[in-house]
């Protein structure tokens, strides 16, 4: 155990590094979001989004404005609260009045919950029917990662919309860490959105994904580069991704010039930097395949081209 004398020169070379690396300190600040508190208004918004889903206690149709009622009262003074301290981080510069900003804020969003609620109700939707496995769609609730990412998004889009800083990110990453799934709160997503498995996808800030799309587990929607670092801010980095497209697992879509057309499928392993026309399938190359038996030369298996992927790369 250290005595006194080598904790006090412990302390004092924290001090120093404090003084050094003062970016990596926060004291007597005003701006600082508490974390803890945004993902337990995560997780409010979560029982009122799938009301009854999660409740302790069975929810009785009686008493179900009521609930609604005290969640959303407790919602709103937290959010306020936070996003009131997030405004102070705002790029130009914090608002005259954030806490009267945050309270505008907050309503608007509070007042798209039952248009996200729609949303995620086709989420469900596409999930089970693109499913075959889903025994049931209070299944897919309970227990698809993939519709846990999709509704911290929808939520955490919402607030980015909005303006917010910082709390959209901190919402994105949580679900992240739980799911394995990589959605930036600035990706516009469409209507029936299905992420079949989820792990591993990764989808970045500027792409935009249209209706009925479906994608498998370790796709990347991504960025070709970023060596231009800041500068690229607003700039369009990522794929669009056109209504009823379906990309199978490992696939990486990169740029943002790189337009997937309706109805296109690609397939696994692809690596894209360029617009695939409508109703196209896109596939790799298959490798030859060789079986054998211990002892035995390799015997080389027929390949068949599937007529269909015609946009091989």
């Amino acid at each position: 155990m250290p005595d006194k004398r080598d904790m006090r020169k412990l302390v004092s070379a924290l001090m120093k590094s404090y003084q050094r690396e003062a970016g990596l300190l926060k004291i007597e600040s005003d701006d600082q979001i508490d974390e803890a508190v945004v993902l337990d208004t995560l997780e409010d918004l979560r029982h009122l989004v799938f009301a009854g889903f999660f409740t302790r206690k069975r929810l009785r149709e009686d008493s179900l404005e009521y609930y609604a009622g005290e969640l959303l009262e407790r919602i709103s003074y937290n959010l306020e609260k936070q996003v009131s301290r997030a405004l102070l981080h705002k790029p130009g510069g914090p608002p005259d009045d954030a806490a009267e900003e945050a309270g505008g804020i907050v309503y608007a969003f509070l007042e798209r919950l039952p248009d996200i609620r729609r949303l995620l109700s086709k989420d469900v939707a596409a999930a089970f029917d693109g499913d075959p496995a889903a025994f049931s769609t209070d299944e897919i609730i309970l227990s698809y990662p993939g519709l846990y990412a999709i509704m911290v998004h929808r939520l955490a889009h919402e607030l980015y919309q909005l303006g917010v800083p910082l709390m959209p990110r901190v919402m994105s990453e949580h679900a992240h860490t739980l799911t394995g799934i990589d959605i930036h709160p600035g990706a516009s997503i469409g209507h029936h959105f299905f992420l079949d498995h989820g792990t591993g996808v990764v989808i970045g800030e500027t792409t935009v994904i249209g209706n009925h799309v479906k994608i498998y587990q370790g796709v990347t929607l991504g960025a070709l580069s970023t060596r231009g670092g800041q500068q690229l801010r607003s700039a369009k980095r990522h794929p669009t991704l056109e209504d009823r497209v379906t990309v199978y697992s490992g696939a990486s879509i990169l740029g943002g010039a790189t337009t997937i057309g309706e109805g296109v499928v690609v397939g696994s392993n692809a690596f894209v930097i360029k617009s695939v026309p409508q109703r196209t399938r896109v596939s790799v190359k298959n490798p030859e395949l060789q079986y054998k038996a211990d002892g035995e030369k390799p015997t080389q298996m027929e390949h068949v081209q599937d007529e269909y992927w015609d946009y091989v790369i």
